[in-house]
């Protein structure tokens, strides 16, 4: 091999070798930016998930306060529900008292021809009949249980309260019933009709 070859031989190798030194140091570079772009990217990630927890926080105190606003609007209907249905029980027992009530009010002239009847044969100085006795007493049994009270203040000092004096008749004193021309009835605790009664003094 001549001189000239060898000079030439020896220029393409170091031309190789200054060829694969390139890379590395552009593989360097790339490697610095690559490392660059990581730690800017992790950066990205970290203001994003704070921003994520924000959001999340936000939207959770905005369905606590939604969630207590159903809260209250389901406490409010709940009692509104409750005045109702008392309001409701209210007068259905009204309403049946009312009934009750006019049905023995209706029933009162039947208790007062009994009542005439034993009296007739009372000042026929006659007995009266058993059957008379029986309808009278078992009729006054069932409307007392009901809570008909008979009202026969004979004797007692007079209350306007519970008796219409008819009559009266002198004498000293207080005024007393001294006859019941017809008995009262009270019916659980309120007067449904006074007596009439005759008063002295």
């Amino acid at each position: 091999m001549s001189k000239e070859e060898k000079e030439e031989e020896v220029n393409d190798r170091t031309e190789e070798e200054d060829t694969l030194e390139q890379p590395l140091g552009d593989g360097g570079n790339l490697l610095e930016e690559e490392e660059s772009k990581e730690g800017f990217s992790s950066l990205e990630d970290e203001a994003s998930f704070d921003s994520d927890t924000v959001d999340i926080d936000l939207e959770f105190e905005l369905l606590k306060k939604e969630r207590d606003e159903f809260l209250d609007a389901l406490q409010r209907l709940k009692a509104d529900f409750d005045n109702f249905k008392k309001r409701v029980d209210k007068q259905r027992i009204d309403t049946i008292e009312r009934a009750n009530e006019d049905l023995i009010k209706k029933l009162l002239p039947a208790l007062d021809t009994l009542e005439l009847a034993r009296t007739h044969v009372r000042e026929g100085e006659a007995e009266t009949p058993s059957y008379v006795e029986q309808i009278g007493a078992t009729l006054m049994e069932i409307l007392s249980k009901e809570g008909l009270v008979q009202i026969s203040p004979l004797g007692s000092t007079f209350d306007p309260s519970e008796a219409e004096a008819v009559a009266h008749e002198e004498g000293e004193g207080e005024q007393l019933v001294t006859e019941v021309l017809r008995v009262g009835y009270r019916w659980r605790g309120r007067v449904i009709r006074p007596a009439m009664v005759k008063v002295s003094g």
